[in-house]
């Protein structure tokens, strides 16, 4: 356990000087990339605009998704009623999208154990 938390340690001090020597080169950078998106001049009531901007577009989208939704649903119900025109290659795809969704749910479970299996600590 000592061993571990001492590379532990040891890492963190090598990103600690990575960051320290690049750190504000790559910070100049990303911002010179990105100016476009930077409001001139900072301001909090102007951040407090574009903040409920953001919020009131999404609530003005929620009717489209909400509409793309059953579109998708009645697509799925059609599938369903064909099912025996359905090819072998889309019953795959379908089959690993369920695993993999599984797969998520049960890693989310572990993780939200503290990555235990049984939920016992060892």
């Amino acid at each position: 356990m000592a061993s571990k938390l001492h590379q532990l340690k040891a890492k963190a001090n090598q990103v600690t000087q990575v960051v320290a020597e690049h750190g504000t080169a790559y910070y100049k950078k990303v911002l010179e990339e990105n100016k476009q998106y930077i409001r001139e001049p900072p301001m909090v009531e102007k951040c407090n605009l574009l903040s409920k901007q953001l919020f009131y577009t999404r609530l003005a989208s929620i009717p489209h998704r909400y509409e793309a939704f059953w579109r998708e649903l009645d697509y799925v119900k059609h599938l369903w009623r064909h099912r025996g025109d359905l090819k072998v290659e889309d019953v795959g795809i379908a089959a690993l999208f369920g695993l993999e969704c599984y797969g998520w749910f049960c890693v989310g479970e572990i993780v939200g154990r503290g990555f235990t299996i049984a939920g016992y600590r060892v």
